[in-house]
């Protein structure tokens, strides 16, 4: 080929790459805002037709509005009480995901799943409740290197006294860095091929159960344990005990390098279908007629153990715990956190779930505003 050929070849490949960045991150048009009357979907959600009954509508719709108005870039929030969808936004924005172009232009609508981030986590936290249930995983008294024989070289003194409830708490004891600085153990997670080794061999550095740290690496041991106990893949455990029984089809558990679902970070959901989680916790761990969570469980988990350091948060079963107030009275929320805005937010003194979703990943104003949003909504309830 000749070089007067070449180069113009090139200079095409190079014209056609400018464009497509130009116009995934600045033409590509994207969904106008939608709501607040929620979408009529066949999915198991019903409408209320009353929403003055529950909230003031108009501060209700303002409180939301200033949020989706402002510079956070929120794509989704969804406001459900008595297990009736009063409130549901959507709006297209930026989506700095892991998962695809980061900051590219996206549309979001009822029906787009969306990264919920950390909110993995929580439903992991469930997952062990309903694999403990089945007589598949071991007593949260258990200590976990009793469970990984093969992992006995790493039994120090210190280490043999983590239990499986020191994972779930995230009170390990075990030295891990995460969620803040340019060092994140997590992200070994992505590709580690031994994971149980690469968490258990992080040195001591409280006792364990006697504070709390965030560590992801809990999380992915327990997706291990049920993984291994039950024989199955954690997604297809989700799929046929959490999931499908709450007619949620719509979803995907992005794997590793190495294939496996992330359970600390890789969940995509639709928002409305993460909110039936918010209604699960509601109603004790019930959809509808089914028992899908043991109602024992769902109390351990809104059970608050651990003081954190974000805010006056507190921490128990991969759920987080604070209070808001209604009526000068202090109320409990309990929720799921992921990074980049996504939230289930919970308040069953109001018999309340919130969602929302965002793509500002690793940025602090937008976890602190849609953080605020909950009492924002709340002192519009009636």
């Amino acid at each position: 080929m000749a070089k007067a050929a070449r180069k113009r070849i090139f200079g095409f490949l190079w014209l056609a790459i400018v464009f497509a960045l130009l116009w995934v991150y600045l033409l590509r048009p994207i969904s106008p805002r939608t709501g607040p009357t929620p979408v009529q979907l066949n999915d198991g959600w019903a409408v209320e037709t009353d929403v003055n009954a529950h909230f003031n509508p108009t501060a209700l719709r303002h409180a939301i509005e200033a949020l989706l108005d402002g510079s956070f870039n929120v794509h989704s929030i969804i406001v459900e009480r008595h297990g009736r969808l009063v409130a549901e936004y959507y709006q297209g924005g930026r989506d700095n995901s892991l998962y695809g172009l980061v900051g590219a232009r996206h549309s979001f609508s009822a029906t787009d799943m969306h990264d919920v981030r950390s909110i993995g986590k929580s439903v992991t936290g469930l997952l062990v409740g309903i694999a403990q249930e089945q007589g598949a995983i071991a007593e949260l008294s258990s200590p976990v290197l009793t469970l990984y024989p093969e992992l006995q070289d790493l039994a120090t003194p210190e280490k043999q006294n983590i239990t499986l409830e020191n994972l779930l708490d995230m009170s390990s004891g075990l030295r891990w860095r995460e969620g803040s600085g340019t060092f994140n153990d997590e992200l070994n997670l992505m590709w580690k091929r031994d994971i149980p080794r690469y968490v258990l061999s992080h040195d001591i550095e409280t006792p364990p159960g006697s504070r709390y740290n965030y560590n992801g690496g809990g999380t992915a041991l327990l997706a291990d344990l049920i993984t291994r106990t039950t024989k199955q893949p954690l997604d297809e455990f989700a799929r046929k005990h959490l999931f499908e029984p709450l007619g949620i089809r719509d979803w995907e558990w992005v794997g590793d390098l190495h294939g496996r679902p992330m359970s600390f970070s890789g969940l995509r959901m639709r928002p409305r279908d993460l909110l039936k989680l918010g209604r699960l916790m509601l109603d004790k761990g019930r959809w509808g007629n089914l028992q899908v969570v043991p109602a024992a469980w769902v109390e351990k988990s809104l059970t608050p153990k651990f003081v954190t350091d974000v805010s006056d948060f507190k921490y128990a079963k991969q759920w987080w715990a604070g209070s808001v107030t209604w009526k000068d009275k202090a109320l409990s929320w309990h929720a799921g956190f992921g990074n980049g805005g996504q939230r289930l937010f919970i308040v069953p003194e109001l018999d309340l779930a919130i969602v929302t979703t965002a793509g500002a990943y690793g940025e602090l104003p937008t976890a602190i505003a849609v953080n605020k949003l909950l009492q924002a909504i709340v002192d519009t309830a009636k």
